[in-house]
């Protein structure tokens, strides 16, 4: 009876060893994943922000990305692409959809990485839905996001539309 305790007490401790280790230590897929997520809810916003959170939320978005990032998005809605080149970028048009519209919902149902065999890049094929303040329905648009490990941190040097809507 003793040794069969000790085993289910050495299972537990080295099942809960494997969880803790996951969970301090989580594979660079499942980092790019949790930075896509929380990049998707800093994007999101409803009505009724202040300036001042304004500013912090399209700042603390724009720390998702490479100092040097390269967005470049086709959209059927503009005649031109959209491009952005670097944070500083990204803060203000962050900032101007923020002041322009009443509410946005950004999410990514639909993400598919790929590591670099180094561990230190990775590519994020993405499904980006987005609804703005009066639509009805979604617009789904797939996207191609480049990370890359900078300083410890996972961040987004590039993103660019794979395939634009019909």
């Amino acid at each position: 009876m003793k040794i069969i305790l000790r085993l289910v007490l050495l299972a537990a401790f080295i099942a809960a060893g494997i969880w803790l280790w996951a969970i301090l230590f989580p594979s660079p897929e499942q980092v790019v994943r949790k930075r896509l997520v929380q990049a998707a809810a800093e994007a999101s916003f409803n009505s009724g922000e202040n300036p001042l959170v304004i500013a912090a939320r399209s700042e603390t978005l724009a720390g998702y990305f490479s100092t040097n990032v390269e967005i470049h998005i086709n959209a059927p809605e503009y005649e031109r692409p959209l491009e952005l080149f670097g944070r500083d970028e990204i803060t203000q048009v962050a900032a101007g959809v923020r002041l322009h519209l009443s509410s946005l919902k950004v999410e990514f149902p639909d993400v598919s990485v790929t590591v670099a065999p180094d561990k230190l890049s990775a590519v994020a094929d993405v499904a980006v839905k987005v609804q703005a303040a009066g639509q009805k329905d979604f617009d789904v648009q797939e996207m191609k996001f480049t990370f890359q490990k900078i300083g410890g941190d996972w961040l987004i040097t590039r993103v660019e539309t794979v395939r634009a809507p019909s």
